[in-house]
């Protein structure tokens, strides 16, 4: 078995090839990652108004005050993005909205923004279900219905 020199040609020329190789793939992975875009959604706030104070749903972020730009609080990762442009937000504070954009750093610069609806219009009648109440007994809307209606409330746990 011949002994490989590690100054021969062909050594050489073989690292030659895969540092090209692994450079190429750096490059290649560079030039094709797409910026964080995608969407978003939560609350409109003000920018004066902290993570915790969103949370909480203090008074103070959904009042104006002098410098204050609409930013959006994500409650499921509890962040408050900053909204680019300004022009582009044609929603209120408080208002609970899906964002559609890119992400840079902490700024989402807006394609388009959309109301959310939650839950549905009054009057509009819940659509046939049957599920497991917390004693393990199954439950309809029929069965939930009262003299006067149902409501019918679903919590978010805070565990989740």
């Amino acid at each position: 078995m011949p002994a490989v020199r590690y100054g021969s040609i062909s050594t050489r020329f073989f690292l030659s090839g895969v540092t090209l190789c692994f450079v190429a793939s750096l490059a290649a992975a560079g030039q094709t990652s797409s910026p964080n875009s995608g969407p978003w959604s939560g609350t409109i706030v003000y920018s004066s108004c902290n993570a915790d104070e969103a949370f909480a749903e203090s008074p103070e972020c959904f009042r104006s005050v002098p410098g204050a730009k609409l930013s959006l609080y994500d409650d499921t990762n509890r962040v408050v993005y900053a909204l680019e442009p300004q022009e582009r937000v044609t929603v209120h504070p408080g208002d609970s909205v899906k964002v559609h954009g890119t992400l840079d750093n902490d700024a989402i610069h807006v394609a388009s923004i959309d109301l959310m609806s939650i839950g549905l219009p009054i009057s509009q009648r819940a659509p046939v279900f049957s599920l497991h109440d917390q004693f393990g007994r199954m439950q309809t809307l029929d069965s939930l219905k009262g003299p006067k209606g149902t409501v019918l409330l679903f919590f978010r746990s805070a565990d989740w």
